[in-house]
C-alpha cells in the first residue's frame, strides 16, 4: 500500500468521510461501485487525510499529487515547486468550485476497514449512516485555507501526463470529463 498523502493546515482528527453534493442522505447502503475494479458491494469512505481529493464538484476532472520517501528530488522540484500536495484542475471549472455546494458526511468507523491496496480509502460490507454533515463552502478558499496548492490549468493533460510518468505519488479523479489532450 502506498503511503499516505502529507498532511494539510487545519487538518483536524482522523474520521472517516463521503463528500456528495447531496446534502439529503440518510443512509449509504453497499453499492458496486461504476469505477472500481471492486465486484464485491460495499460502502466507501475516505479519511480526513485524504479527503481534499474530494474539494471538487463531483464531475470536475481534476488531479492531486505529492511527495513520498520514494520520490525522486528531481521531480518533487520540477511538479511541486516547492509545495507538499499539489491539486489541478481545468481554468473552466474554478467559478464552479466557488458555486457548488459540496457536503462531507462523517461516518461512524465501526464497520470500515482500511482498503488494502488503496491508501487513505476505507470499505465497509455494511450499510452506515452518518454521524455528521459538513458543508464544505467555496471549494477554492478551503484549498487556500489548508494550504494545498490548486492550479488551474487551460488543459490537464501536460501536466498530468508527466506526473504520471514521475515518481511522485497521485490520484486522478473524473479524467474522462477533461478538454481532449492538446
Amino acid at each position: 500500500m502506498r503511503e499516505p498523502a502529507p498532511p494539510y493546515a487545519n487538518e483536524g482528527r482522523h474520521a472517516l468521510w463521503h463528500a456528495s453534493e447531496n446534502p439529503t442522505l440518510t443512509r449509504f447502503e453497499p453499492h458496486v461501485s461504476a469505477t472500481a475494479e471492486e465486484t464485491e458491494p460495499l460502502v466507501w469512505a475516505v479519511d480526513t487525510r485524504h479527503l481534499p481529493f474530494y474539494w471538487f464538484p463531483r464531475d470536475c476532472p481534476r488531479g492531486t499529487f505529492w511527495a513520498d520517501s520514494s520520490t525522486n528530488p528531481v521531480d518533487a522540484e520540477r511538479l511541486l515547486r516547492g509545495a507538499s500536495r499539489v491539486h489541478i484542475a481545468e481554468e473552466g471549472w474554478l467559478e464552479r468550485m466557488r458555486t457548488t455546494a459540496v457536503f462531507a458526511y462523517r461516518l461512524a468507523e465501526g464497520t470500515f476497514e482500511p482498503h488494502p491496496e488503496v491508501g487513505g480509502y476505507w470499505i465497509s460490507r455494511m450499510p452506515v449512516e452518518p454521524l455528521e454533515l459538513e458543508s464544505l463552502g467555496d471549494l477554492v478558499e478551503l484549498h487556500r485555507r489548508a494550504a494545498i496548492e490548486l492550479r488551474a490549468l487551460p488543459n490537464l493533460w501536460p501536466v498530468w501526463d508527466e506526473v504520471v510518468g514521475s515518481s511522485l505519488q497521485f490520484s486522478g479523479m473524473r479524467l474522462r470529463n477533461a478538454i481532449p489532450r492538446p
